[in-house]
């Protein structure tokens, strides 16, 4: 009953005009940052901070207004991923792989309208979820130290095998790649240079954005030019365009398994949502019986990615909100500006400023609604794209990429680095080596050297540490039988079935 109480009490403050047209701005401005390849959510709620203080917004209105922009971007990153193959922000890219070879066949609108929906289903139930299980949660974060986050990357990387290619050499290979290129840079203890070669703009390491814009955009700019466009969705016929209610019932169940591993990656500092977007396709493919048409369109790696994303993007105001401890980049810059107006989260939140999350949870559950009735409907203006002609389209892709990171960077050394991610992308697509991969470890990398090397300084370099604790050894365990058994199963697939006697070869 408390709970309903406080969050009547949030709806009274949300539900004004100035804060509804503010969750409405911000959800509509989030969703073309997410769809712009580069900008991503974090970069977006950055960029707005000092728009929401030049309006002399007070901390409720600032937070409604950021919050539905950072909901926003989650759901605009699709947009790019399914039309384009090119993905808005990282959590997105795993939306890629089945909803781009949707867009092939024709299904994008298909494919739109069910990533809409499971984004909606992620976010709305881990909006309750933050709402009902943030104390509790919070306490099952705080079990997670540097052996038990080392264990849960070496699972992300231990089940890359059967993500984007068939063959598990070429996945560990992209996976290796990634992780090398996250190594570039100032070592963070020693402080010496590693794999610069004297080249100071690489002292900082290499940005994730331009490497995803590279190895996607830029990459596809280059396939496209040598295919003339046959294996592009850029001029594909489309069907009419109608809400697929049976396929919204086939993936309910992708929708529902894609939320809780989302949530549950999102409230754990650190993974964000890139990681709980891998994890929830992974789950989805590894449960699946139909797991060859995984990365040909179906309609399960759309949902359950999409979901876990959204889910994750929740889930990391979890830990935001209750430890004072950002779960995402996002709510890292959410936290700044809590900071900023005086507000400051922790277990106290809850009791002395709740007006401040309630109103925050209630302004999210609008946001969802919002957004949903704003996406469906602009379906139909979404899939125009791709009935623009080729020499207008890919030219403003390609513009829309330089300009983006240069924005963002300054650098026109980063620029000349993203074409390189793109002739790097389009040799790895001529040998059929994933890129995926290349960019989880790119993330990933970083946050997995540090959690080594603090579990070996707490142990004194003794290596058993990282097994010290049940959920680190379920995890390891997990990434073994992640890594062995697809070499295991597509074994079996392999096999030519037993040959079946007909009994009607033996009548006479």
């Amino acid at each position: 009953m408390e709970t309903l109480a406080n969050l009547a009490m949030g709806f009274s403050i949300a539900i004004t005009p100035f804060t509804l047209l503010l969750a409405i701005i911000g959800c509509f401005v989030g969703t073309i940052i997410g769809a712009l390849p580069g900008l991503g959510p974090s970069n977006g709620v950055a960029l707005l901070i000092p728009i929401s203080f030049s309006m002399g917004l007070d901390a409720i209105s600032a937070l409604v207004l950021l919050t539905s922009v950072y909901y926003g971007a989650m759901y605009g990153g699709r947009i790019s991923s399914i039309l384009l193959n090119i993905p808005g922000d990282e959590p997105a890219m795993m939306t890629t792989l089945d909803g781009y070879p949707m867009a092939k066949q024709g299904k994008a609108a298909e494919a739109l309208v069910v990533s809409g929906v499971a984004s909606f289903v992620g976010a709305l139930l881990a909006t309750i979820g933050l709402m009902v299980f943030a104390p509790y949660l919070a306490r099952v974060a705080y079990q997670f130290g540097p052996a038990e986050y080392f264990a849960l990357y070496m699972l992300a990387f231990c089940t890359l095998g059967g993500m984007g290619s068939n063959n598990q050499a070429k996945a560990a290979l992209a996976a290796a790649i990634g992780l090398g290129i996250a190594m570039i840079g100032l070592d963070k203890t020693t402080g010496m240079p590693r794999f610069t070669f004297g080249e100071l703009h690489l002292m900082d390491g290499v940005d994730f954005l331009v490497a995803i814009v590279g190895l996607f955009a830029v990459a596809e700019v280059f396939h496209f030019i040598e295919s003339h466009g046959k294996d592009s969705a850029i001029g594909v016929k489309l069907g009419k365009i109608l809400v697929p209610w049976r396929m919204l019932k086939q993936t309910s169940g992708a929708m529902l398994r894609g939320t809780g591993i989302g949530f549950v990656a999102g409230v754990l500092p650190g993974a964000g949502a890139s990681l709980g977007s891998f994890l929830a396709y992974m789950a989805e493919k590894s449960a699946a019986k139909d797991k060859a048409t995984f990365g040909q369109g179906n309609p399960k790696g759309v949902a359950a990615p999409e979901a876990g994303n959204n889910a994750a993007a929740g889930g990391a105001l979890v830990p935001m909100l209750t430890l004072g401890v950002p779960g995402s980049g996002t709510t890292a810059v959410l936290l700044a500006l809590l900071l900023t107006l005086n507000i400051t989260p922790g277990p106290l939140l809850f009791t002395e400023r709740p007006e401040v999350v309630w109103s925050l949870i209630a302004s999210l559950l609008i946001a969802n609604v919002v957004l949903l009735l704003m996406n469906v409907p602009m379906i139909k203006v979404f899939v125009k794209i791709l009935s623009v002609p080729a020499w207008v389209l890919l030219p403003g892709v390609t513009m829309v990429a330089f300009v983006g990171i240069y924005s963002l960077t300054g650098s026109s050394f980063d620029m000349l680095m993203m074409v390189g991610f793109g002739v790097l992308g389009y040799v790895m697509r001529k040998l059929d080596i994933p890129t995926v991969p290349v960019i989880l470890g790119i993330l990933l990398g970083n946050a997995m050297e540090d959690n080594l090397r603090r579990a070996m300084v707490l142990s004194n370099g003794d290596w058993t540490f990282l097994f010290s604790s049940p959920i680190a050894v379920g995890l390891w365990i997990a990434a073994v039988l992640g890594f062995l058994a697809p070499l295991f199963l597509r074994r079996l697939l392999k096999k030519p079935p037993l040959p079946t006697t007909d009994p009607t070869l033996n009548e006479d």
